[in-house]
């Protein structure tokens, strides 16, 4: 990994991305939180309706920490709720996706180990306009 190989000391504040990082992924606000070979930790802002759809992490494990509102979440095929300061479990290999179904914005910390492409990942979805499915009609 070029970016980062060992985690670096210090506070990463609230409303900010470490080292002023900031995704813009299918219109979601990410904020890159912790970055190093080891973990990656980003906080999302979800308006409602907002979601990223099901898929697997076929090398990583990850945890996402609601913080405000709630999440729908289909977790290996099967659909469950995860509420303010809920902590939900996604091993690697294990389908999932993650869904603000209610009227409210959420807001969660997810973090992933190890960081892998990731980081490389959201660089290149940054911006990046998604069509509706409708498009495809």
């Amino acid at each position: 990994m070029t970016d980062a190989t060992a985690l670096k000391k210090g506070i990463t504040r609230d409303g900010e991305g470490f080292d002023g990082t900031e995704w813009n992924i299918l219109g979601q606000q990410y904020f890159a939180k912790a970055i190093s070979e080891s973990t990656f930790a980003f906080e999302t802002n979800s308006d409602p309706g907002q979601f990223v759809s099901a898929h697997v992490n076929p090398t990583q494990d990850e945890f996402i920490l609601v913080q405000e509102g709630e999440l729908d979440l289909k977790l290996d095929g099967q659909w469950s709720k995860a509420k303010a300061r809920d902590l939900v479990h996604m091993p690697r290999g294990i389908p999932h996706g993650y869904f603000n179904k209610s009227d409210k914005p959420a807001r969660a910390l997810f973090w992933v180990s190890p960081t892998g492409k990731l980081k490389g990942l959201f660089d290149n979805l940054h911006e990046v306009e998604f069509l509706p499915p409708s498009a495809n009609d």
